[in-house]
């Protein structure tokens, strides 16, 4: 079974796999979360959802990490499209890590990150380049901004 092919719930509860989300498109997959020091990361993210039409941006919101997306699916969506103009998919708030980790991070944490590192997420927006297969092509660390040279050369790449 391919990653593509897990369900998980968009954020305003409607059933879909990861597919369905992504469109048949390579994505980049991040969790995320909204009242991280991170979480100005949103704006990098809507920036490579409009300038590549081509790839699918989709968000997982995730408390897991001292509690910094609590918010319900309402205020999640509200602060998203408010504060950063997030257009690009949300997912229901899942766990990434632990024992109630959702099956898409149980695939997508056995890929390495540029320090080679798999396992556990370690923090809100660790970025996961996906091809349209649902293959993982690279795995990037939460610190690492979207719109860094690495991650747009690797988007480059896959798209090329």
């Amino acid at each position: 079974m391919s990653i593509l092919d897990a369900s998980i719930a968009r954020l305003d509860g409607t059933p879909a796999t990861l597919a369905e989300l992504t469109g048949g498109k390579p994505a980049l997959l991040v969790n995320v979360a909204s009242k991280c020091g991170l979480t100005p990361q949103y704006e990098g993210l809507e920036r490579i959802a409009e300038t590549y039409p081509d790839l699918a941006v989709v968000g997982f919101p995730c408390n897991q990490f001292m509690g910094q997306e609590p918010g319900t699916a309402e205020e999640i969506q509200e602060f998203c499209s408010t504060t950063y103009g997030v257009t690009f998919p949300l997912t229901e708030k899942i766990d990434v890590n632990g024992e109630g980790r959702h099956e898409i991070y149980s695939t997508l944490t056995e890929a390495a990150d540029e320090q080679g590192t798999t396992g556990d997420i370690q923090w809100n927006f660790e970025k996961f380049l996906v091809d349209a297969d649902g293959n993982v092509v690279q795995r990037f660390g939460p610190r690492t901004d979207p719109e860094d040279p690495a991650v747009v050369g690797a988007i480059q790449s896959l798209l090329a």
